[in-house]
């Protein structure tokens, strides 16, 4: 019998690769996200390291996302008084409508 001794490193490393394939394949068919080194790397890093985020960023992120909120919720009001008033044009008669467009341009 020949000696075959040296594919049992070459059978080790193919199986972890087609682990790690089949692992990234099933990640990838069921829409999970799928491991990244470098968000790896920084999360040992901050571990190690004893990094906390900072409560003032935390407070700030905050402080812009509530802003943006009412904004947005301003623009959001803005809007369903626009769509109130199409609905009200494309629902009435057109001879109400054209009264009330005369009696702005008289203004």
């Amino acid at each position: 019998m020949h000696d075959l001794s040296f594919l049992v490193p070459i059978g080790i490393v193919s199986a972890i690769m087609a682990r790690g394939a089949f692992t990234t394949w099933v990640k990838a068919k069921h829409g999970l996200p799928l491991d990244d080194r470098q968000s790896r790397r920084e999360r040992r890093w901050q571990e190690r390291s004893g990094y906390q985020p900072n409560d003032l960023d935390a407070e700030r992120q905050v402080r812009l996302l509530s802003d943006e909120n009412e904004k947005l919720v301003g623009k959001i009001g803005r809007l369903e008084e626009r769509l109130a008033v199409l609905e009200r044009i494309a629902t009435d008669p057109a001879e109400r409508t054209a009264r009330e467009i005369d009696a702005l341009r008289d203004r």
